[in-house]
């Protein structure tokens, strides 16, 4: 089995996650991951069975494909072993390269169980009032600001065409920047999300016009970040 394992997505927030995805954790001895350091002490917080130098963690290469993750995977199966797949926070598979390990085990036939837990990008979207019926997803927007400007108004037009929300996300900092830049080139009439720290202690959940925004921006910290645009 491939037991897809959502990650808390914020700091300190164990509690987000239901008891039986910690008692699928604990049981586990082999993990495919983001990033092995996040996943290690994931699974030591949530209280394995056996010592962290028992269990097997191997990444999935940031450069694209599954690399080393699929022999180790395929090898895992074949013993008879279950397999946890760990994003690096949220739900994997979803804006997450763990999609590619997913596929493969489709492929061979091995039975692939999600497990419930946070999904920023959900969380954003029911915190929005936005659309839910209808909503897009664009994963990062251009890094650079005068590649961002122009990649904002296309997924505003979208919002107003379609009548869907338009979903991104960002990293810690860059936010303020996007923040500044959607100010600027986003007509006054359109609603705009700013969601940060999703289920955490700084948790921020603004939803606003944006020329209600350009009264008085706020002040956004140094974390990821999902920004709506309907």
């Amino acid at each position: 089995m491939l037991y897809l394992i959502p990650v808390p997505i914020a700091e300190n927030a164990l509690h987000t996650l239901p008891e039986y995805v910690l008692e699928t954790v604990r049981r586990l001895d082999y993990f495919v991951v983001e990033r092995a350091k996040t996943a290690r002490a994931f699974v030591k917080s949530a209280g394995p069975l056996k010592t962290m130098q028992e269990l097997f963690f191997e990444e999935i290469p940031q450069e694209g494909g599954l690399g080393e993750a699929e022999a180790f995977f395929k090898k895992a199966v074949a013993a008879g072993h279950d397999v946890g797949l760990l994003s690096e926070a949220g739900c994997p598979g979803v804006a997450d390269p763990g999609a590619a390990l997913v596929a493969l085990a489709h492929t061979m036939g091995v039975p692939v169980k999600p497990l419930v837990g946070p999904s920023s990008i959900l969380l954003a979207l029911m915190a929005s009032g936005m659309n839910g019926q209808h909503f897009t997803f664009h994963g990062y927007l251009p890094a650079k600001r005068p590649e961002l400007g122009p990649a904002l108004r296309r997924i505003e037009a979208m919002a107003k065409r379609d009548n869907a929300t338009q979903l991104f996300i960002e990293t810690p900092y860059r936010s303020g920047m996007v923040l500044e830049v959607a100010l600027e080139v986003l007509q006054p009439n359109t609603t705009f999300g700013v969601m940060q720290d999703l289920t955490g202690e700084n948790e921020i959940i603004l939803v606003k016009r944006v020329h209600e925004w350009r009264k008085k921006p706020p002040v956004l910290g140094k974390m990821p970040g999902v920004f709506l645009v309907g």
